[in-house]
């Protein structure tokens, strides 16, 4: 693998980790492998710790990709509580309120979901990376500061229930960049005259990325850590690199 020129990794993010915490463990694995202090290695489209799924992870110059690949569309499968709300759309924090949710039927539903389908507006949650006068929103959600967010533009192309055994309702979602599935839950369990939170959330494709095409993290380490390397004709290497690329090159695990 060529890690300098660039290499696309898909990984399936596993739950409780950030996606900073992921790309974290991979740089530090290539650093090693490479013998480099400093190695620029980056995702295309941050998934909450709560979340797992599809995490494109990029090296070297195939970071310039980056937003190319995050313009890319979005599927999720997505598990709704409803009855009740969290402060956070998710199980993230406790719950703070709950509703009834008896009235509500498959029927209902598939009556409100096509207004959440197309070119719509959506407030992002408080607890986001959303950056307010260069603080982010969660940062001041924390300290118990009012948040104001503006709605945002986004589209959603499908919206498909896929189970609904209440209170629990589980939706397949086709989105855009910058779709947050927590306030989608929020904004179904309101259209429903009731309250809603997500419990479960998994990235499924991101372009023509999908899961089942994922390694996991344990497997991508490995990869990285026992795949033949190989190098850029370009005489230009990071520093540190090129006086031990002889020797790599005889010696691929790094291991004396």
């Amino acid at each position: 693998m060529d890690f300098i020129t660039g290499e696309i990794l898909a990984v399936d993010k596993p739950l409780g980790w950030t996606s900073f915490d992921a790309v974290k463990r991979l740089r530090g694995a290539i650093q090693r492998r490479l013998h480099v202090k400093k190695f620029k290695v980056g995702h295309a489209g941050t998934l909450d710790p709560l979340a797992t799924g599809v995490l494109i992870v990029c090296t070297g110059r195939a970071t310039h990709r980056i937003e190319e690949l995050q313009n890319g569309s979005k599927e999720y499968v997505a598990t709704l509580r409803l009855g009740a709300t969290t402060p956070s759309f998710d199980l993230e924090k406790e719950i703070d309120a709950t509703y009834p949710y008896e009235h509500i039927t498959e029927e209902m539903v598939r009556e409100i979901l096509p207004r959440f389908t197309g070119r719509i507006l959506q407030i992002p949650p408080v607890f986001s990376a959303v950056k307010i006068a260069g603080n982010r929103a969660y940062e001041l959600a924390r300290k118990g500061e009012e948040v104001k967010l503006k709605a945002k533009p986004l589209e959603i192309t499908e919206l498909e229930m896929l189970d609904f055994t209440p209170p629990s309702l589980t939706l397949r979602i086709v989105c855009s960049k910058g779709t947050y599935i927590r306030a989608l839950a929020r904004d179904i369990g309101q259209a429903l005259d009731s309250g809603a939170h997500l419990t479960k959330l998994v990235r499924t494709r991101v372009g023509e990325t999908k899961l089942e095409n994922c390694l996991s993290l344990d497997d991508a380490l490995q990869l990285i850590g026992t795949c033949p390397l190989e190098f850029p004709d370009s005489p230009q290497k990071p520093a540190g690199l090129s006086e031990k690329r002889d020797k790599m090159e005889t010696n691929p695990t790094g291991k004396e």
